[in-house]
């Protein structure tokens, strides 16, 4: 199967149609429309064989967390998905591969109202580049430098079961028939939050998703708004799947620095706690709050209740 073949019999019509896509898939470049009062909002994320994903990986899983990893920071910012391009690197032309992975691409893309509008094939060793781009109302973007003394901090969902996933599949760890599923499931087929994060855009200061691990992720809002944090590690919502798998010191250890939860983290000022919940109730998604925001510049501190907590801040890192 030739290049251009191989694009329009697995891509072509990848993700849902849009109606503000002139011009897609096929030409030099892509034509779409940019809503009137909206900036446009872009983000790139690379997985690379052998360190994002395992060679035996299923394809349509790894379809669908490409999309999904980038949906996340778009998430974060409380943009609108709207367009994708890829970027594909290939050893070899394997149908089968190609196949179920286009599957796996387009049907997430589809659900988060996406449509691929382009890219590039190469041959190399397998990697895959995304950049994906969406919408916000114009100035109503959320970013890391917003948080500010005495804000309140949240996060979505739960954390850990990504990190324990990971451990599941590098056979690491025993995890029950009761919860594999569900441990599984997240670590291959993560959520963004793109509909809370929407609801976000007039209450958040700060936001970020927890992609590296929560604790060294947020010392990225605390460095970019330059401020500091207390965590409540006793506060942090960890799945019953999670809990009932292994120690509790253990559990803690995934929630604070596993990674690949792409949850949301963000801070709330004083004043807009109470509409929190009434705003964010409707997307059956659980939101608790870890801790606040101090005047300390880039001192993260953690606690245990009333208690010290020491812990080593830790988080991915390519280099």
């Amino acid at each position: 199967m030739g290049e251009f073949e191989l694009i329009q019999r697995c891509f072509a019509e990848a993700g849902r149609k849009r109606t503000d896509v002139a011009i897609g898939i096929g030409d030099d470049g892509a034509v779409v429309q940019v809503r009137e009062g909206c900036d446009l909002v872009i983000t790139t994320d690379s997985m690379v064989e052998g360190i994002h994903f395992f060679p035996d990986v299923d394809p349509r899983s790894l379809g669908h967390k490409l999309v999904a990893v980038n949906v996340s920071d778009l998430a974060a910012m409380g943009a609108e998905p709207c367009w994708l391009s890829l970027a594909l690197t290939l050893p070899k032309v394997d149908e089968d591969w190609l196949t179920a992975f286009a599957e796996g691409l387009s049907e997430t893309a589809d659900y988060y109202n996406c449509q691929l509008i382009g890219g590039d094939t190469t041959r190399g060793p397998l990697s895959l580049t995304m950049i994906a781009k969406g919408l916000v109302p114009k100035g109503k973007a959320i970013t890391r430098s917003g948080a500010q003394n005495g804000d309140y901090l949240y996060v979505t969902g739960t954390l850990g079961d990504a990190a324990l996933g990971l451990k599941l599949v590098q056979e690491q760890v025993d995890v029950s028939k009761k919860h594999r599923a569900h441990i599984l499931q997240r670590f291959h087929y993560p959520t963004a939050r793109v509909a809370l994060g929407q609801a976000l855009r007039n209450i958040a200061s700060s936001a970020m998703d927890v992609s590296d691990g929560l604790a060294g992720d947020l010392l990225h809002i605390l460095r970019r708004s330059k401020v500091g944090a207390v965590v409540d590690v006793s506060k942090l919502p960890m799945s019953q799947a999670l809990k009932d798998s292994c120690s509790a010191e253990q559990a803690l250890q995934y929630a604070l620095s596993g990674g690949e939860d792409y949850e949301l983290l963000f801070t709330v000022p004083e004043n807009r706690r109470g509409s929190l919940e009434v705003l964010l109730s409707p997307y059956g998604v659980p939101v608790t709050c870890i801790g606040r925001i101090t005047g300390a510049v880039g001192k993260l501190e953690f606690k245990q209740g009333d208690l010290p907590f020491v812990y080593q801040h830790q988080g991915f890192e390519h280099f």
